[in-house]
């Protein structure tokens, strides 16, 4: 059994802004606005992500 008790698990952080952007080929003011919107919810940040970069 492992010792490790930390959650190394990224999907229910928030994403960082700049690496946002550059997923989404967006600015990083539109990132912020977009990850401060959804926080947590990766899912519901990537398709408004997906809308705006279109």
């Amino acid at each position: 059994m492992s010792d490790n008790t930390t959650n190394t698990s990224t999907k229910n952080l928030p994403y960082e802004p700049v690496q946002f952007a550059k997923k989404h080929r967006i600015s990083v003011e539109d990132a912020k606005v977009i990850v401060e919107r959804h926080g947590a919810d990766r899912k519901s940040a990537d398709k408004e992500g997906r809308r705006i970069s279109l």
